[in-house]
């Protein structure tokens, strides 16, 4: 199983750049402005800022625009963000560049614009910041309205910015090599990304290192190292590390077989909404392992994963209602979910879903597998499966 790529736009704060030493301009007014902001005195900084901001300097036109993104001794404001930093992009400055970039990609005080966002991401990571060439790695590794997916151009800014230390573009290159996107496949080099981005903390490269050693991917398969790496990832909270550490205590991989450990981390993923985790947290409640046996609460989250798409659980949730466990018995529900999973990516889902639905119509008259159909097509809607299950129950009572 490859790792699963999963892109975010980078948080840390767009205003760092005022808050890290990037005051390389000799003029006194923004070295006094630097020091009075450090010292919270804001007033100040915005009087020597604007000034210089006035006079067409870009650093201290950067630094008001970050004083208004912030609302620091100015309301605020947006707009008066977007109207200094334009000021200092259109002169060159590279963090303004940036910052611009972030706010058309985030709709802030503008109508939301990739293709604008694209176009200052590239005039910032061209003069070398690590932070645009992720973003606009991300960008084209993503696709958005406007921007076509890319994945050599993506590769090529992730690892720009990998090469400067950005540890998100070093998990991500990683993820690009493991995946084979943009470049051949090659579990050595994402390997390689992975350490780097690990050894700074990086919880989804932490996560996505286990998973190379609990597969033998590019290493020899290793319970003990995948262990470390997703306790790791999942200390941090990283919910697909909190799901596999929770699966290595259930089978007792690397680990004493221990259901109460297991159920502790796929509680922890469950909650953040991932959706495999919520399907396995509702097997163990549906079983009993490491948790009373509780029906109700098998359904309840069985009920969370299907919504998600995730076809276990819609068989686990048809089985429920084709045995009655938990739910009143309803074979036009277990049908609908079925032939719901039938819309899997999984052989082994459809093949499932197949068996299942056999069994399912042979209890059923005409009419119900005609309802059940219908069913299965609104549970397929967007955020639509409980809803349609809910209404058919109350319409057919």
């Amino acid at each position: 199983m490859k790792p699963i790529i999963m892109f975010s736009l980078m948080k840390k704060s767009i205003f760092a750049t005022l808050l890290t030493g990037l005051f390389t301009v000799s003029l006194a007014g923004v070295d006094e402005g630097e020091a009075a902001y450090r010292a919270k005195n804001y007033s100040q900084a915005e009087n020597e800022f604007r000034l210089l901001a006035e006079q067409g300097n870009s650093q201290a036109q950067f630094n008001l625009g970050v004083m208004y993104e912030k609302g620091h001794g100015v309301p605020q404001d947006d707009t008066q963000a977007l109207r200094w930093y334009l000021k200092a992009a259109e002169q060159g400055n590279a963090s303004a560049q940036l910052n611009l970039g972030l706010i058309y990609n985030n709709g802030l005080g503008v109508s939301q614009d990739y293709a604008n966002a694209l176009n200052w991401y590239r005039k910032a990571a061209e003069q070398g910041n690590p932070q645009a060439q992720y973003n606009l790695g991300l960008m084209y590794s993503n696709g958005r309205e406007g921007v076509s997916q890319d994945y050599t151009h993506a590769l090529n800014w992730y690892r720009k910015a990998a090469e400067q230390g950005i540890p998100q573009a070093q998990n991500n290159l990683g993820m690009m090599y493991g995946n084979g996107q943009g470049v051949p496949q090659d579990d050595a080099q994402a390997l390689i990304w992975y350490r780097k981005a690990a050894a700074q903390g990086n919880a989804s490269a932490q996560n996505n290192l286990g998973m190379m050693y609990d597969k033998g991917q590019g290493v020899p398969q290793d319970d003990a190292q995948a262990l470390i790496w997703y306790r790791k990832a999942a200390e941090q909270g990283n919910a697909s590390a909190q799901l596999n550490l929770g699966v290595k205590y259930a089978k007792g991989e690397g680990v004493k077989q221990d259901y109460t450990q297991a159920l502790n981390w796929y509680l922890k993923a469950a909650k953040q909404g991932n959706a495999q985790a919520q399907n396995k947290l509702g097997f163990m409640y549906d079983k009993g392992r490491g948790v009373p046996q509780d029906t109700a609460q098998a359904v309840s989250w069985y009920y969370k994963a299907a919504e998600q798409g995730d076809a276990s659980a819609q068989l686990n949730l048809g089985v429920t209602y084709a045995m009655g466990e938990g739910v009143k018995q309803n074979w036009v529900v277990a049908s609908a979910l079925f032939l719901t999973m039938l819309k899997s990516n999984s052989p082994n889902a459809i093949n499932s879903a197949i068996e299942n639905l056999d069994v399912a119509i042979s209890k059923m008259t005409p009419e119900q597998t005609k309802a059940a159909r219908q069913l299965s097509l609104e549970m397929v809607k967007p955020n639509n499966l409980n809803k349609a299950i809910a209404a058919y129950l109350e319409g057919n009572e």
